[in-house]
Order: structure tokens, then sequence, then C-alpha cells
């Protein structure tokens, strides 16, 4: 199996079966993303290093304008998608085998981590695995220690306050706390593109 056929394969959210050929893959590349990983948190990286370290992980360009601080945690790099002006705090765990994609200007505190695989619920299957993406908009802001699980979207310009746990789609343009995240109120604020050019 190359990577495009198993992307191909967990973007349509075709299931991972234990012991499968795509299952095979998954861990082997897991094997590359630990080693560029651990050369990413091991003593000091410039800004620059940092992000050629990110271009290595995920295989795309990162933009000059990316930031992201170390340590970071990644089982697999290649189906994650950083936009522009994307900060990245200290101590973020990224699980993007099923597809992470970050848009521009977004923010995400120290410490969240970002899922996209469920396991199987039948124990005999427990190794079956399910992918599902994780979409974070644009100029959304995710305080610290946020979990999101498998499968959730959060609209452009959207809050997370500190510790939640996301498991439903959140509103552009809204505010979500707690745990399980619920909607707390709008943000008084429109960060579509369309509101910024007007």
């Amino acid at each position: 199996m190359e990577l495009q056929d198993f992307l191909d394969h967990v973007n349509r959210g075709a299931l991972i079966e234990g012991g499968s050929e795509a299952h095979g893959f998954m861990h082997a590349a897991a094997q590359d993303a630990l080693r560029t990983i651990a050369e990413l948190n091991t003593g000091y990286r410039t800004p620059d290093e940092v992000r050629a370290l990110l271009e290595q992980l995920t295989g795309k360009p990162v933009d000059e304008s990316v930031v992201l601080f170390p340590p970071f945690y990644s089982e697999f790099g290649k189906n994650l998608t950083l936009g522009t002006d994307v900060f990245i705090n200290l101590g973020c765990r990224f699980q993007d085998t099923g597809g992470i994609t970050i848009g521009d200007g977004s923010l995400i505190g120290h410490g969240s981590t970002l899922t996209t695989l469920d396991h199987g619920i039948d124990p005999d299957r427990r190794a079956d695995m399910v992918p599902a993406p994780v979409v974070i908009g644009r100029k959304v802001w995710l305080g610290a220690a946020v979990t999101v699980v498998p499968g959730v979207t959060i609209g452009d310009g959207a809050i997370v306050g500190a510790g939640a746990v996301v498991t439903r789609d959140v509103p552009a343009n809204s505010i979500v706390a707690g745990v399980p995240a619920k909607l707390l109120r709008a943000t008084g604020y429109d960060a579509s593109p369309v509101a910024r050019r007007a």
C-alpha cells in the first residue's frame, strides 16, 4: 500500500481493520512520524527549523507565518493540513491519521488534543479503527487542554474554553465550554472572509 492509497482509504471514512494491510501501513508510517517528532522535540529548534520539520512530518509546504512551540506530538503527520498564521502552543497532541485541517489564523492552546480515530466497540474487534476528520475553521481559538473527538468541525471564529471536551460540531462565531462542551453564547464577531472584506 502506498501513502495515497491509505489517505484515500481513511479520507472516505473506511474502516481500518486490525491486522489488515492498511493497519500495517499505518504502523509503519507512525515510525517515520515518531523519528521526525523526536528530532523536533530534542533540544532547541529555531522557528525555521521547526517549520522545516513540520514540512517533513506532513509532506506539505508549511507557510512561514505558522508558529509551533515544541514539544509537539503526532503519530502520523501526513494527514495534517495547516493554514497560514496558525499558532500551536506547547504540548499539543494531534492524532491526524483520520485527517486534521486547521484554518488560517487559528490558535491552538497548550496541551490540546485532537483525535481522529475511534476503536471498534466489539471487544473482539477493538483493534479496528474508524477514521473521522477534525476540521478547525478560520480564526478559531482553542483554549488550553481542549480535547476534540473524531468527526468534529469547529466553525470560523469560534472560541472553545480551556479544558473543554468537544464532542459535536461547534457553530461559527460561538463560544463553547465544558465537558462535554456546550454553547454559551455568540462571540458578537463574524470571522467569515466575506465579513472581513466588507
